[in-house]
């Protein structure tokens, strides 16, 4: 094997595919990136780059002057290591016996390998779903993919639940204490697909970022609901396949209330800056506080024997007859993350009473209809003692 490649080219793709590496693997040689040399489809020269973990496969392709075929196994974090620091300048790479040699101007390595008998096959990819464009999936995917948890001992939801009706696809995660919720159109290609299946959220957000240099993403779809679901995404020569997670997600629809008491309006960006610095004098797990009424809302933090903070902001209110505050406490960080993930310059917070769940959405009319309207991060409140 010996080819020569461009070196932001091959850095990028080395990168890209030894970020799915296992940190501790059940067999050495997934520990490897294998690289294969050889004409595609069309007859032209590509290097294509593979990772493998039996969950999560990656592959990308990227055009290569070979003067001979040939595939090798290479440590994959070395490896990343070494192209991460090469100079720009072609690199070249030559199978010397059990050795690779990379040479990149004066910059000469030589790597060990790893035994390419072993390695385990690639999956193909799945039957073809639909398309949708990267940069909107892209956005979409990290609107959601904030609430899914982060505890392995519940797996489930550690998730993206996607939910494939005809030309639209919904997006959902919740770690219990906040529920997100996307909805998009898309093109499949068939348009009475109904369908529905669980993404691991991490490589689900890996994949979307990475994939936002075609201008579309190809979806594929198999067995989603039993153990050998997979999902697959292709874009910009970079391919990812992950298994799906079983169990059942919570029925979260339940959860979105279809009416509100009350509505507050509030410019994002004022209200975001607000609560960081409000949150500055909250203990670990302390919440903010929040009051509103006609005047604005009134943002608090601290207790009596601590550091305290209040800051207060206009809003439009539309609240109870009552003339007493409408009163309301969030972990700080859980909604910063929603109004974040908004995406609109104004935020529209809707509640049901002050221990039930808010819901946070971009402003439903003007120019923030759209995506905005689509989006809603259900938060839960934080319970204020007395």
């Amino acid at each position: 094997m010996e080819l020569r490649v461009e070196r932001d080219a091959l850095s990028d793709a080395v990168v890209w595919t030894a970020r799915s590496l296992p940190a501790r693997p059940p067999m050495q040689v997934l520990l490897g990136l294998l690289l294969e040399v050889g004409p595609d489809e069309s007859g032209t020269d590509v290097l294509e780059i593979s990772g493998f973990d039996y969950e999560v496969s990656s592959r990308v392709r990227l055009a290569a002057a070979a003067d001979t075929a040939g595939r090798v196994l290479v440590p994959g974090r070395l490896l990343a290591d070494i192209v991460r620091s090469l100079p720009a300048q072609p690199v070249d790479l030559r199978l010397d016996g059990t050795r690779v040699v990379l040479t990149c101007g004066p910059a000469r390595f030589t790597l060990p390998t790893l035994p390419v008998e072993d390695y385990p096959k690639l999956p193909g990819l799945p039957p073809t779903a639909g398309t949708i464009g990267s940069d909107v999936f892209a956005a979409a995917v990290a609107q959601v993919a904030l609430a899914a948890g982060r505890d392995d001992t519940l797996p489930v939801l550690t998730g993206v639940r996607f939910e494939l009706e005809g030309a639209r696809l919904t997006l959902a995660a919740t770690d219990r204490y906040r529920l997100a919720v996307r909805t998009l159109p898309w093109r499949p290609v068939d348009d009475a697909v109904s369908t529905t299946a669980l993404v691991p959220a991490r490589t689900l957000s890996e994949t979307a970022k990475a994939l936002t240099a075609a201008p579309e993403i190809t979806l594929a779809l198999s067995g989603a609901g039993s153990s050998e679901g997979m999902i697959g995404f292709e874009g910009a020569g970079r391919r990812t396949t992950s298994r799906l997670l079983e169990g059942e997600f919570p029925k979260y629809r339940s959860l979105l209330p279809s009416e509100s008491s009350a509505l507050a309006e509030v410019a994002t960006a004022p209200f975001v800056e607000a609560v960081k610095r409000v949150a500055l004098v909250a203990a670990r797990n302390a919440p903010v506080r929040l009051s509103f009424s006609t005047d604005g809302v009134v943002l608090e933090a601290g207790g009596a024997d601590d550091a305290q903070a209040s800051e207060q902001l206009e809003c439009g209110w539309q609240g109870t007859a009552s003339d007493e505050p409408f009163q309301i406490a969030f972990n700080p960080q859980y909604l910063l993350d929603g109004l974040g993930a908004v995406d609109s310059d104004t935020t529209t917070l809707s509640f049901t009473g002050p221990t039930r769940p808010a819901v946070l959405t971009g402003k439903r009319d003007g120019d923030s209809a759209g995506a905005a309207a689509d989006y809603r991060y259900l938060l839960m409140p934080v319970r204020l003692s007395g």
